[in-house]
């Protein structure tokens, strides 16, 4: 006989009432409801519990967007809790709840019992529980609550040490939107040909490898010896290079100093094949960040900077760059040297030529930048600081903070970037199975994160041309950040990199594919 597959238990509100039929049954219903983050050992005997009072195990999850009583949650998506209830050989059907508490279910279903944990009772009723309690009584159903001599909590076990989950999310998510490893390629292959005007800020990085000699005997004074300096075109030139090294016909228009540096970025734009049109300032030095560094680690950063904002004439000449460039998608790449500010943005915004797809980010390590400057965007990619600061919020955990900005900004997409813990996206809510979804990073081998956000800004953005598809955008933004990552200095990701970080992570699924698929 063909084995049933589990996930056939997870059921809609009219199948399940199908299912079980009307009271009164032949068949007595329980149900359990909650967030069932991760599957512990409390849950299965309260879930076991509640299975021998009735013949039909009903287990409730309480839908992402409801859970917001720590940061960083539910670890674990509501598609993935529900297959990992649905595994339990005695859980016979399983139900996300998409409305804050289960009593509308409780109405339609009229389950026999519902069952809850012994602490909803042993210190008083609490005024949700009696709500529940309420809801039973008026169509003759029963209140159980289930034993309660151990208690866990999902939230202290995943902050005492978080199970790496990010494969079996990712093929969660991926399943829920019907796309797989392969459509990551085909939309990798269709990224070559798009047209790509970058307007930014560009800064040269330098890296001054040196020796430690050791400390002068007069100061508390570090004495080294230089070896090598390397030298990368960055900011937002690092962008028009990633989106070059995958093949995309790029144009980049930014504003530099009169000097070496600047002539050294046009020389390397040149050679990667970039349309540059800078704006050479006589006023101002190119933007440069020197770090220093000995055995690995950074001694010092030394900034040659000048943020003053750019001249009108400079102003006008971008504006004139950005009307006068075909183009598929504008990028306005923001470091806070010049370029962008509340009085140049709605200008330069203004040019952008009719159809484009319009992308920001803001990447600041100062308060000067402020995201919300950019509003009306298609796509706004900050990260949880910038975020914070253009709301004035320290304390909101991370969901809520991330809704009230893409509110806000009234922007198409938002992906807010969470460093290792990967990112947010929200879209509007409409016939999309969710307004929000997370990707979690998939770095192998942190080398230097320097430069991941560009990678992943780059990759979203092309990836939202070729398919209008936030989530399949944010995947693989997030292998390219991952890349990024994973090499030395603030190199383009190329399309053969990235190429392969799908492979290797499509070959981890396969070898995972045989694990069980509760983690307790």
């Amino acid at each position: 006989m063909m084995k049933r597959d589990y996930r056939e238990k997870i059921k809609t509100l009219d199948e399940l009432a199908r299912a079980i039929g009307p009271r009164p049954r032949q068949q007595k219903v329980i149900m359990c409801h909650g967030t069932f983050d991760i599957v512990h050992p409390g849950h299965l005997r309260h879930l076991a519990y509640a299975k021998e009072k009735a013949d039909l195990l009903i287990a409730s999850v309480t839908a992402d967007e409801h859970i917001m009583k720590a940061n960083f949650r539910p670890y674990v998506p509501q598609e993935l809790r529900a297959a990992n209830l649905a595994a339990l050989e005695f859980v016979d059907f399983v139900i996300v709840d998409p409305n804050p508490t289960p009593i509308q279910h409780m109405r339609v279903l009229q389950p026999d019992y519902f069952a809850k944990g012994y602490e909803y009772f042993a210190n008083g009723v609490p005024p949700r529980t009696r709500e529940e309690m309420d809801t039973l009584a008026s169509y003759g159903g029963e209140m159980v609550f289930t034993p309660g001599d151990v208690v866990y909590s999902s939230s202290a076990l995943i902050d005492a040490q978080p199970p790496n989950l990010g494969v079996e999310k990712l093929l969660a998510l991926m399943d829920s939107e019907g796309f797989d490893f392969d459509d990551l390629r085909r939309t990798l292959m269709r990224l070559s040909g798009i047209r790509v005007h970058i307007v930014g800020d560009t800064i040269v990085d330098s890296y001054s490898h040196c020796s430690l000699l050791g400390a002068t005997a007069k100061s508390p004074t570090f004495s080294v010896k230089h070896d090598v300096t390397e030298r990368y075109a960055g900011g937002a030139a690092v962008v028009a290079k990633h989106m070059k090294a995958v093949g995309a016909d790029v144009t980049f228009s930014t504003v530099l100093g009169d000097d070496d540096l600047g002539r050294y970025v046009i020389d390397d734009l040149e050679e990667a094949e970039i349309q540059c049109i800078p704006f050479l300032d006589r006023t101002r030095p190119t933007t440069h960040k020197e770090r220093f560094i000995a055995d690995g680690y950074k001694l010092l950063q030394v900034d040659r900077v000048d943020n003053r904002t750019i001249s009108e004439r400079a102003q006008e000449f971008l504006k004139n760059a950005i009307q006068a460039t075909r183009t598929d998608i504008v990028v306005f790449s923001d470091f806070r040297h010049g370029i962008f500010n509340r009085q140049t943005i709605g200008s330069l915004k203004e040019a952008i030529p009719s159809g484009a797809i319009k992308v920001a980010d803001s990447q600041v390590s100062n308060r000067w930048g402020n995201i919300l400057e950019f509003t009306d965007f298609d796509l706004l990619t900050p990260n949880e600081r910038e975020a914070r600061f253009a709301l004035g919020d320290q304390d909101s955990v991370v969901r809520p903070l991330a809704s009230e900005l893409f509110r806000q900004a009234r922007c198409r997409y938002l992906i807010l970037k969470l460093g290792e813990r990967g990112l947010i996206g929200y879209r509007s809510p409409g016939p999309m199975p969710r307004e929000f979804f997370t990707v979690d990073s998939f770095v192998d081998r942190l080398v230097d994160p320097i430069g991941a956000g560009d990678a992943l800004l780059s990759y979203a953005a092309l990836a939202l041309v070729a398919t209008d598809h936030i989530v399949i955008a944010s995947v693989l933004g997030s292998l390219g950040a991952a890349v990024a990552c994973e090499l030395q200095g603030n190199s383009p990701v190329s399309a053969a990199k990235l190429q392969d970080k799908i492979d290797t992570l499509e070959q981890h699924v396969h070898y995972e594919v045989g694990r069980p698929a509760v983690y307790a």
